[in-house]
């Protein structure tokens, strides 16, 4: 699992945004309770963001070099498929 979280090398940040209550955010919340641990340990340098405020949309951004950013909707995931959609996009720079 801890390969899952090494990120590509061109990678400056990850942002996580979510609800500290809402169902939609609870997978995000129990991702990030069970994986946040690995991916800093694996990640030292790589700034990894939560932003918690009532009412937000679960969403995941990926900020590059030369700012390029991703994002993805997490609304509706469950933890597996939150865990699969932040993987892709940590180590994808396309």
């Amino acid at each position: 699992m801890s390969a899952r979280y090494a990120f590509t090398k061109g990678l400056k940040e990850v942002r996580f945004l979510f609800c500290q209550t809402s169902e939609q955010s609870a997978a995000v919340r129990s991702f990030l309770s069970r994986a946040y641990p690995t991916m800093k340990k694996n990640n030292p340098n790589v700034p990894i963001l939560i932003r918690e405020a009532s009412g937000t949309i679960p969403k995941v951004f990926t900020r590059y070099e030369f700012g390029k950013e991703q994002s993805q909707i997490l609304e509706g995931l469950t933890d597996k498929q939150v865990e699969d959609a932040v993987t892709g996009l940590v180590k994808n720079e396309s």
